[in-house]
């Protein structure tokens, strides 16, 4: 058995790298597993991050080579080709490199003190007397113990060692492809394009992403069908996306699952945190987890730190730690949940109504002033000041309630 040290992160992404980033600096030693030989790689998102959570996070500005594009719009297109654009004058949000992105948190980490092992599969959650102590890693044919007074699971989307610690893994998935393309027409380089509807994404959207190579980030994520096919046809039939992408040349394609269900109730067991898509940090309306995510992680090593301090690694304490999960987006995450649902229950003929009803309104012009993406119940609260914006909600409230008629 090793006796690695103080606390040990399981995953190296940019969540687990950012705890153990932040463990560093607060003096605990730790170290992270990661199974794969390279940080970074495979990439498993579009790496679209809000300019304002970067910020909030001490990220930004970010090393030249790790941002790929800014952007100060966003067009909503229906199934039908009715169109929706929001533009500003300053970038909201960039595109990174994920695998660039990842090992620059990573890198940090080390330079604060903490160690990595690459190649090495966690296996197994070590219990004692109900409490976590440390993982079973397998790297090549070898198998070894490696404890630690608390164990933070950042893993992702698997939730493998989640399970082992007896908690809620991520639910509500839904299946997502991604493609880099070229050969690009009529693109706006300064603006991310959404398709709505479930006639090309059910139960979730599209979403094409220029970079400034003139190549391009295009995918959707699916409830039902296959999401290969769902996107070939978005590609060839969409009436906007089509005129795009009907010659675009496919580079390489990922395949990831996305989780929509909401923070997970309890993220915490005794000598035991999880971070990150693991917890189910991410925005039900979205899918993004990248600034959420590492938003927990954030107050996940500030509690670890402190029950480092007090000996005190019993789940009644580490409660500490979903407290101050809900406090940062307890409130966000239901409102997001909630548009979810509604956008779900809408059938594509109101999806319809509703792009052509917020051009109408003039809704750009309300939300011209919108910098937060991530904490979007906070945002829609200020934006209820628009009369503008109470007369959009109240039409997708009528068409939610009237969505059998």
């Amino acid at each position: 058995m090793n006796d690695a040290s103080d606390a040990l992160v399981v995953g190296a992404g940019p969540c687990g790298s950012f705890t153990a980033l932040k463990l560093a600096k607060l003096g605990t030693s730790v170290t992270v597993l990661e199974e794969h030989s390279q940080i970074g790689v495979p990439t498993h998102c579009a790496g679209h991050l809000s300019i304002r959570g970067l910020k909030q996070l001490g990220l930004h500005p970010l090393p030249t080579g790790i941002v790929e594009n800014t952007f100060c719009g966003a067009n909503f297109y229906s199934p039908k080709g009715n169109e929706f654009s929001v533009h500003v004058t300053q970038p909201v949000t960039c595109t990174v490199d994920r695998a660039e992105f990842d090992r620059y948190i990573a890198k940090k980490a080390k330079d604060a003190g903490a160690s990595y092992s690459l190649s090495s599969r966690a296996e197994e959650l070590i219990l004692e007397n109900a409490y976590a102590k440390g993982v079973i890693t397998k790297r090549e044919e070898t198998t070894e113990h490696i404890r630690a007074s608390l164990v933070v699971d950042a893993e992702g989307i698997s939730a493998r060692i989640m399970r082992q610690a007896g908690l809620p893994a991520p639910h509500k998935l839904v299946k997502a492809v991604e493609a880099e393309v070229e050969n690009l027409k009529d693109t706006e380089s300064d603006t991310v394009d959404v398709y709505l509807g479930n006639s090309y994404a059910p139960g979730f959207y599209a979403w094409l992403i220029p970079k400034k190579n003139g190549k391009a980030k295009v995918g959707l994520a699916t409830k039902t069908g296959n999401p290969r096919e769902l996107l070939q046809k978005l590609m060839r039939k969409h009436p906007a996306a089509s005129r795009k992408l009907q010659s675009a040349r496919t580079i390489r394609t990922t395949f990831h699952l996305i989780t929509l269900g909401g923070m997970t109730a309890q993220a915490y067991s005794n000598g035991f945190l999880a971070v990150g898509d693991t917890a189910s940090q991410v925005k039900p309306t979205t899918g993004g987890g990248v600034i959420l995510g590492m938003t927990c992680a954030q107050a996940a090593a500030e509690v670890a730190v402190e029950a480092l301090r007090r000996s005190d690694f019993s789940k009644e304490f580490l409660t500490t730690y979903q407290r101050r999960c809900t406090e940062l987006l307890g409130f966000d995450m239901n409102i997001m949940l909630r548009i979810r649902n509604t956008l779900d229950a809408l059938p594509d003929r109101k999806v319809d109504h509703a792009i052509a009803m917020c051009s109408r309104l003039g809704l750009d012009k309300t939300l011209q002033n919108v910098k937060d993406i991530d904490f979007q119940g906070q945002t829609l609260l200020r934006a209820f000041r628009s009369p503008r914006m109470l007369t959009a909600m109240a039409y997708f409230l009528y068409a939610y309630l009237s969505m059998n008629l």
